[in-house]
């Protein structure tokens, strides 16, 4: 009765059930498409980022990305790297041996002189010599400043102005290199990536000189203090030694490697912060070896006993080792590049917009004019 009155009347039911069957098509299009978004979130923008983060289980396949590692590190196996280090100290503190024990060949400069003779300079003069050193494919150029006179004067005023005036030339070398129209392709890079000075085993204070010299030139390179020699001293002695050289660093400001402000981030800190502990490192040096317990060690041999170069039970040589090669040597060259050669390039193109456009002569820090092209006593 009801269809027969309702087709009588010129209505139709068809369209009220159409509707309502797309209303529920549409509603399970809806949340089959939440369910899509909740399975494969996209990463989207926020009002205040730039750039998304798509990490490895937002990607559609594997790309390739980690391969840039190996072109990395077949280009730089090819082409070698540099390292320039510097010793000071006073004659007879083990320094050349010290280096030769570092890269276990004669790298020294009184190694590699033939009929080499011990003369105490009357002035500082600075020498250096350089190697190729080839290991497992990877080669690197290995330069070692040496400092004979330093600290052998009865009066040892100024003595460190030589070794300053030699870091801030090679930073200037290098910023022609940079600042020319037609650069090369790589600019040799003199620059000295790490300074290390050594203390005498005094078992006191640290002397003016060491005081003054690590206060000057903790501002534009990056210095490593060691104990040398530092068998001559007994454990307590050493232990005392460290703390008050510690002491000394703080109270007289002085900036040693590697600083606080550097640390990228806490894994960075918390390794950085045990190698801090240990500074200065008592070190003993050798290029002898020696038969302990079947092995072969470098070590020197006393008579109550051998002293095992590598044992950290007996020297702190290894951390020594590690901080300078195995762990930060490019983070030394890093610091040397963007933290003191920024420093001196901002400061000689301020110099040189105030006089002109020429770059100016420069000027070292006891106010006397040397000419930008100096050479150094090599």
């Amino acid at each position: 009765m009801r269809e027969d009155t309702a087709q009588e009347q010129g209505l139709d039911l068809e369209p009220p059930v159409r509707m309502e069957e797309e209303m529920e098509v549409m509603e399970e299009r809806e949340v089959e498409e939440r369910v899509v978004e909740i399975e494969h979130p996209l990463p989207c923008l926020s009002e205040s980022d730039t750039q998304g983060i798509i990490k490895g289980r937002d990607l559609f396949g594997y790309v390739g990305i980690e391969a840039v590692l190996d072109q990395m590190r077949r280009k730089t196996m090819k082409a070698g790297f540099e390292f320039n280090i510097m010793v000071v100290g006073q004659s007879g503190l083990g320094k050349s041996t010290l280096v030769n024990t570092l890269f276990k060949s004669k790298v020294s400069r009184k190694s590699c002189t033939p009929n080499y003779e011990e003369k105490i300079s009357k002035t500082v003069h600075l020498q250096s010599v350089s190697h190729v050193i080839e290991e497992k494919g990877v080669k690197m150029k290995l330069t070692v400043i040496d400092t004979p006179g330093f600290g052998d004067q009865i009066n040892n005023e100024n003595c460190w102005e030589p070794i300053v005036k030699y870091v801030n030339e090679q930073y200037e070398k290098y910023l022609k290199e940079e600042l020319h129209v037609n650069r090369k392709r790589r600019i040799p890079d003199t620059r000295i990536h790490c300074c290390v000075y050594f203390l005498p085993a005094t078992g006191h204070w640290l002397r003016p000189i060491d005081v003054e010299f690590m206060r000057r030139l903790g501002k534009i390179v990056s210095i490593v203090p060691v104990i040398a020699k530092a068998d001559t001293l007994t454990l307590e002695e050493r232990l005392e030694f460290k703390q008050r050289i510690r002491q000394d660093l703080q109270a007289n400001g002085i900036r040693v490697y590697p600083q606080k402000e550097y640390d990228e981030d806490a894994e960075d800190r918390i390794l950085n912060d045990k190698i801090r502990e240990n500074i200065p490192f008592a070190v003993v040096g050798t290029d002898k070896e020696h038969q302990v317990n079947g092995n072969k060690v470098l070590g020197r041999k006393t008579k109550w006993g051998i002293i095992e170069v590598e044992n950290v039970a007996h020297c702190e040589f290894a951390h020594l080792r590690d901080l300078l090669i195995r762990s930060h040597l490019q983070d030394l060259k890093d610091v040397t590049h963007n933290i003191h050669y920024e420093a001196y390039r901002v400061k000689r193109l301020n110099e040189s917009n105030a006089n002109g456009l020429a770059l100016s002569p420069l000027t070292l820090e006891n106010g006397t004019l040397e000419k930008s092209d100096a050479e150094s006593h090599l």
